[in-house]
């Protein structure tokens, strides 16, 4: 017997109790304290412990029991007696099982996230309920005002006039009444649309644009992205990627689907392919009016300016603004329809956020 050459914890309660061990028939634990433990040789198995501590847990004793040996002679008496002591800890072949088994669940990962994940979002898309695509469309919207300050530009006669060009291409895009429009007073040259119908631009893009044909373009852009449903496939492509990323690295939550899902609805950012049948749907509408789909091109590229020398082509989320003019001017013909707003008409546009009330 040792005497107090061991610390031992019952397992009920997180106190140390120095030890005493008799190697007999089978391991003894006495302390001062508690009544003698006798662990079999058979069940002690080996427990994680810093370097220079033995410590051993028994299958048959309360789960969190352990008993700690510093003493190496100790240790090593005990470890001769217990031939199962490293039984449930993995040897050279079981790792090498694991890390087979874990490099396998994130190639499984891998493949659902490139291509099953895409193959589900379009399949599930159309079949979301118009009500429920509504009812994200309205959570999307509280949170862009949000970010916006929640500055709707509602200037009478620039109203009536971002109305007279939305009604003007609602037509030919096939979209109902249901559809909602706004301008947001922002300094930022964009336009995006969210699900179940709705549609945003921003004032910034107005200041970049030279006629209405420009913003028509744009809009009729938007629209193409209603007509596909590109929002609620997006919604569903980023979320589940980032759920099953999340699963990949430990975030078991899920929470961040919920930030990708957000960030999806509020930058509406779509594929490469989801642009380019945008662009498509765009010079559709544009050439059923009669007017240029041209347009929409050279106000994109006075935005962005070039874009080829800003990094790999194949890497873009979207096709090049260079690619989508030279492809809009292709498409060009003179005009053959009227204009989509008068002179005086375009400057109100043009003003919507400059005077009036802003809600």
């Amino acid at each position: 017997m040792a005497n107090d050459s061991a610390i031992y914890f019952d397992g009920m309660s997180n106190r140390r109790r120095p030890a005493r061990l008799a190697f007999t028939d089978a391991l003894e634990i006495n302390t001062d304290e508690v009544a003698s433990v006798r662990w079999a040789y058979a069940d002690v198995r080996r427990a994680d412990s810093p370097s220079g501590i033995l410590r051993v847990m028994c299958l048959t004793a309360p789960a969190l029991a352990r008993l700690e040996m510093r003493d190496a002679a100790l240790a090593a008496e005990l470890a001769s007696r217990c031939a199962k002591l490293d039984d449930h800890h993995p040897g050279r072949r079981g790792v090498v099982k694991i890390v087979g088994w874990s490099l396998a669940a994130t190639a499984s990962i891998i493949a659902v996230v490139l291509f099953g994940v895409p193959l589900a979002a379009d399949r599930l898309a159309p079949l979301v309920p118009e009500p429920l695509e509504r009812r994200l469309g309205d959570v999307a919207e509280k949170q862009v005002k949000l970010l916006f300050n929640g500055k709707v530009c509602n200037n009478e006669a620039g109203q009536q006039a971002f109305t007279k060009l939305v009604t003007a291409l609602r037509g030919p895009a096939g979209l109902d009444l249901s559809m909602q429009s706004a301008v947001l007073s922002s300094s930022i040259p964009n336009a995006f649309a969210l699900p179940g119908g709705k549609v945003f631009l921003f004032d910034g893009l107005l200041a970049k644009a030279e006629n209405p044909d420009e913003i028509a373009g744009v809009l009729a852009h938007e629209l193409g992205h209603l007509k596909h449903r590109d929002n609620m496939r997006g919604l569903i492509y980023n979320g589940g990627t980032s759920f099953l990323i999340g699963l990949l690295f430990g975030d078991i939550t899920g929470s961040s689907a919920l930030i990708f899902g957000s960030r999806t609805l509020v930058t509406a950012s779509h594929s490469r392919e989801a642009e380019q049948d945008a662009d498509t749907f765009s010079i559709n509408v544009m050439q059923q009016l009669g007017r240029s789909p041209k347009a929409m091109g050279e106000l994109l590229f006075r935005v962005t300016g070039k874009e080829g020398g800003k990094g790999l082509s194949i890497l873009s989320g979207h096709p090049l603004t260079e690619d989508r003019l030279a492809r809009m001017s292709r498409e060009d013909k003179p005009p053959s329809g009227p204009p989509l707003l008068t002179a005086e008409e375009w400057v109100a546009l043009k003003s919507i956020c400059q005077s009036g009330s802003k809600t």
